[in-house]
């Protein structure tokens, strides 16, 4: 099953620069416990984000696979070059975790979408296409405790 999961605001920004918009410490935990011991597939760009944060340390995923044209020199990771190929070919569960590019990309594999919708408005530069609802229904839908997030879960039609 491929499973995406990605926050974004009421205007489906997600992100500034190379981080999230918001710091909302309610859904980085969701995150996380959706995400922990789960195989996950990044961009780039976003496995470059993420090195600052773990820097010298394993990353908190099972297994983690990094969508790029070029060799990287990082034994925690798996490089995917050919991401046709690689989401064919899958026999085990996977989270996408982004970047906007990955997500485009893996949009028409998912089996699920895990968004985490951000309420207010925010400033950033990277956007999101809305999800699809002639593709994908709407299966949970549940405001955090917070009161700043809805977290949904859509599945493909």
């Amino acid at each position: 099953m491929i499973k995406m999961i990605w926050a974004m605001d009421e205007d489906n920004l997600v992100g500034k620069g190379d981080k999230l918009p918001w710091h909302i410490k309610e859904d980085l935990i969701y995150y996380k416990e959706k995400t922990k011991d789960s195989a996950v597939l990044m961009g780039y760009n976003t496995y470059l984000s993420l090195l600052g944060y773990y820097k010298g340390k394993d990353f908190p995923y099972k297994k983690t696979f990094v969508l790029s044209n070029s060799s990287i020199d990082d034994n925690r990771i798996s490089v995917v070059n050919n991401l046709n190929e690689f989401l064919t070919n899958l026999d085990f569960d996977l989270f996408v975790v982004g970047g906007k590019a990955c997500y485009e990309q893996c949009m028409p594999y998912a089996d699920e979408l895990y968004v985490s919708y951000v309420l207010g408005k925010h400033e950033g530069d990277t956007y999101m296409k809305p999800v699809d609802e002639n593709l994908f229904e709407l299966i949970s839908s549940k405001t955090g405790e917070s009161g700043k997030v809805r977290y949904t879960i859509y599945k493909r039609k």
